[in-house]
């Protein structure tokens, strides 16, 4: 086995549940090594519509299209890069300029891109928003390049926009050969309000009636904004209902039929408490564990303990005597060490919460990867109400 290369064992020796009095059961044995880190939010708060939810219909649209920049200082498209070339005699012969063969040319300050925009809701023509350019090609900077006439189309296949103007990439290639210095991302590029909007948005403007979706599916949610809504607008009469988890429709009131900018601004700063579900995320590869304060800890005993056994393998050369007929052999060292961590105890009266247990754990000093662990087991014991989502 390779020098200083560690085999780890950790053992849950037993878990168990009960429902009635955590008074019979001895302290919670826990033995944990290393750090952890948990975030625990703090106790539900009113928040904003506007944070919670958008408008159906209103929304922004995505913007793609394919151009070439120019200008670059030897750093574009190799000549295998045979579209580029095709590219730029297109361009040439439109304006006049007749290339013979296009694959024999070698234009090493030309790059092709991809352009990209995000259309927003209601944009009228003329408005301006910015495009990012990004080398599709074997370019390797896009530094102090400018974005020819590009026009931007949408899902549906007709322009939008029309993008041109200077490339920002915010990073930079500095050197030669092997001996190169590469900072952030010089491949893509952005061009600050370098697109022109020349079509309207496909937006659908509310009038009757205003549809609420949800960022995140909740029945509790959404009743208690179609509550909130017709206690702020509703006097009376009920203008708000949750059709389900990730829907509410608002009716408009006739007062606020011809202001309807104004009626949705109001609604967007309604307050509601949202309804949060108990749940642990837990993302393995960092180490990281997100838990919500209301997640319960049932009347449970965990014995978890850990054995760490180190084998270290050191190479020793063995030479043989002058004039002997031996021969120089490598003769393997291997030592073998087995540590076996005492165990510490943390007690959880019944009810305990997670921040209880966060704080327990935290003060005997356990990883992250222990505590994913015990985690898992007092789910898969019944003693952990709460959704684990790995991500």
């Amino acid at each position: 086995m390779p020098s200083g290369s560690r085999m780890r064992y950790t053992a849950l020796f037993w878990a168990f549940f009960h429902s009635d009095s955590i008074m019979n059961f001895p302290p919670v044995l826990l033995s944990i090594s290393l750090c952890f880190g948990a975030i625990v939010p703090a106790s539900a708060v009113p928040v904003r519509l506007k944070d919670l939810i958008s408008i159906e219909g209103v929304r922004e649209n995505q913007l793609v299209g394919y151009g070439i920049v120019v200008g670059l200082a030897g750093t574009g498209d190799k000549q295998t890069t045979l579209f580029t070339t095709q590219s730029l005699a297109n361009l040439l012969s439109r304006m006049g300029v007749a290339v013979a063969n296009a694959t024999s040319m070698r234009v090493a300050n030309v790059a092709a891109v991809m352009v990209t925009a995000t259309l927003p809701a209601f944009a009228d023509p003329g408005v301006k928003i910015d495009a990012t350019a990004s080398a599709i090609g074997d370019a390797s900077n896009l530094q102090g390049g400018m974005l020819l006439m590009t026009s931007l189309r949408g899902a549906n296949g007709q322009t939008y926009a029309v993008a041109q103007g200077a490339v920002v990439t915010g990073g930079f290639v500095a050197g030669r050969g092997g001996a190169t210095q590469m900072v952030n991302h010089p491949t893509v590029g952005r061009v600050p309000e370098g697109a022109t909007v020349e079509k309207a948005a496909p937006s659908v403007e509310p009038s009757t009636s205003v549809r609420l979706q949800l960022h995140t599916a909740d029945f509790a949610t959404s009743s208690r904004i179609a509550e909130a809504i017709n206690h702020q607008f509703g006097g009376k009469e009920i203008i708000a209902h949750a059709e389900n988890s990730a829907l509410v429709a608002v009716a408009t009131p006739a007062e606020w039929k011809d202001r309807m900018a104004e009626f949705i601004a109001g609604v967007e700063d309604v307050k509601v408490e949202v309804d949060r579900a108990a749940k642990i995320v837990i993302n393995e590869r960092t180490g990281t564990i997100v838990m919500g304060n209301d997640v319960r800890v049932s009347p449970v005993a965990i014995l978890h303990g850990n054995l760490t056994v180190e084998i270290q393998t050191n190479l020793l050369v063995s030479q043989p005597n002058m004039n002997s007929q031996g021969t120089t052999q490598v003769v393997p060292e291997t030592k073998v060490t087995a540590k076996d961590e005492p165990t510490h105890n943390v007690l959880l009266k019944e009810g305990a919460t997670v921040e209880e247990l966060v704080r327990a754990l935290t003060a005997i000093g356990s990883s992250a990867r222990d505590i994913i662990a015990i985690l898992q087991n007092l789910r898969a014991a019944g003693a952990l109400n709460a959704e684990i989502e790995v991500i």
